[in-house]
Parts: C-alpha cells; sequence; structure tokens
C-alpha cells in the first residue's frame, strides 16, 4: 500500500488534494522521482494561496484585464497581479554599471554575421540510428572526395543532395546568423572562407563549403541600451520577487510540504 500524502495546509488553510493531483500534471517529474511533480505542484499551490491570503489582508481591489478578445482574469488572478504590482519594488538599473557590462563582453553586442554559403545534405531522421550512420558514411565519403577535387561541389551536389538546392550547386545565397537551424550555425561561425566541414544537424548529415563571411560588428552602447536596460529589470523583477515570496514564505505556517533551498518554489 503506498503511504497516504501529507495534507498541505497554509496558515489553516488546506490546499486541496485534488487541486494538487491537477497541477501535478504542469510540472514533469524526472525519471525515477515520482514525488517530484506533486512537490512541485503542492509548493506552486501553497505559494498561491499565501499570495491570494496577503491580498485580502491588505484588502487589494483591481479591475480584470483582458487577456485576450473575450478573455478574462480571474478574480484570484486580479488580486495577485495587483499584489505584485503593489509589492514588488526591483532595483532601477544602474547605466554605468550596464556600460560597465557592455564594456567587459563586446562579442555579445555584435551584429549578426553574414555568409555565403553551400552544403550537401543527407537526410537522416534524428532517431533512425542506421539512417544516421549511413548519411555520416556517405557525407564522409563526399567530403573525403571534395578535398581531393574542390571543383566538384556542384557536380556532388547535383548527384547526393536531399536539399532543393542541388539544382543550383548546393548554394544557400547569402545567409545571417539564425537564418540556419542553431547546429549548422554553430559549425559556419568556426570556418575559414574556402574550407570544408561537416555538420550533424536535425536533418541529417551535410556537407558545407563557406565561400564568404563578413563578421558583424560590435554594436554601439547607445544602440545596445534599450536591450540592456529590458535584459536588467526582467532580471530585477525576478530577484525581488522571489525575495518577496521567500518573506511570505518564512513568516507563514506550512505544513507538508518543504521550502528549503533544493526545493523552494
Amino acid at each position: 500500500m503506498k503511504p497516504l500524502l501529507p495534507p498541505v495546509v497554509v496558515n489553516g488553510v488546506t490546499i486541496d488534494p485534488g487541486r494538487i493531483a491537477a497541477e501535478a500534471q504542469n510540472h514533469p517529474a524526472p525519471k525515477g522521482k515520482p514525488g517530484h511533480a506533486w512537490r512541485a505542484a503542492a509548493r506552486a499551490l501553497a505559494v498561491r494561496e499565501l499570495l491570494l491570503q496577503e491580498a485580502r489582508s491588505r484588502g487589494i481591489a483591481a479591475e480584470p484585464a483582458e487577456l485576450a478578445p473575450g478573455q478574462w482574469e480571474t478574480e484570484d488572478e486580479v488580486a495577485i497581479r495587483a499584489l505584485l504590482d503593489l509589492a514588488i519594488r526591483p532595483a532601477p538599473a544602474d547605466e554605468a554599471a550596464l556600460a560597465a557590462h557592455y564594456a567587459a563582453h563586446p562579442e555579445q553586442f555584435r551584429a549578426p554575421s553574414l555568409y555565403e554559403a553551400a552544403h550537401i545534405l543527407f537526410a537522416a531522421a534524428p532517431e533512425d540510428t542506421s539512417a544516421r550512420t549511413e548519411a555520416r558514411a556517405r557525407a564522409e565519403a563526399v567530403l573525403a572526395e571534395l578535398r581531393a577535387e574542390p571543383r566538384r561541389f556542384a557536380e556532388l551536389a547535383a548527384r547526393y543532395s536531399a536539399c532543393s538546392s542541388k539544382t543550383a550547386g548546393g548554394m544557400l545565397g547569402q545567409l545571417t546568423s539564425g537564418d540556419t537551424v542553431p547546429e549548422f550555425d554553430a559549425v559556419l561561425a568556426t570556418m575559414e572562407e574556402g574550407a570544408l566541414a561537416l555538420a550533424e544537424t536535425r536533418y541529417g548529415l551535410h556537407v558545407i563549403r563557406l565561400d564568404a563571411r563578413a563578421r558583424g560588428e560590435v554594436l554601439p552602447f547607445e544602440s545596445v541600451l534599450p536591450q540592456l536596460r529590458q535584459a536588467h529589470d526582467k532580471a530585477a523583477w525576478l530577484r525581488a520577487s522571489r525575495d518577496y515570496l521567500d518573506g511570505l514564505v518564512a513568516g507563514a505556517e506550512i505544513s507538508g510540504v518543504s521550502f528549503d533551498q533544493q526545493g523552494r518554489a
């Protein structure tokens, strides 16, 4: 017989076990840890109850917002949003600190690089191990041929590639960082002009030739300042909200679920 799960009680209010079971569906459990989802759901609902209790104690009232055409916030959602708007005061951005971060990490603020590249695709689904093995063998054989005779790229693309670019000698035209899947992009970023390389992506194996690259310039601080402020504000709000919730938990009487450092919501 499975042991009964303890009731979760927040300042004298018991959380309905049925709600915890339903909420657990939103918290995937790591393999071998079936209780993880239940505990995560219990913590989430305990925090929600704490916020609602705090909102009621402050007498908070707010107008519901329309989330989408015809879809409005619930009373609980309105109360929690209004409480957080009132209680959380994130630290404002310090422009000098943002400038120091920009100066210390210029590579984070480059404009996208431009590439001219060609490829030969040997298609294979990620889950098809035998097809992947065969595609790699064929791609490596063609790569060896091209290293011996680079001028045959268009010929071999027309013969072997599973991409429609085969009719243009494998040419992909001008690409910018992010135009291709990340696995392909990562290989392009490491290549020298005129080089050949092999890339494995979700589509299969690619023999890539990089014809030209124009590296993006580091953007001026003024142009990235809005992006830096936005990132700061998001992180500052998350820190302030975590501190606020930790304070509510510390001052509450909660049983049936733990809020230690390893298991806090």
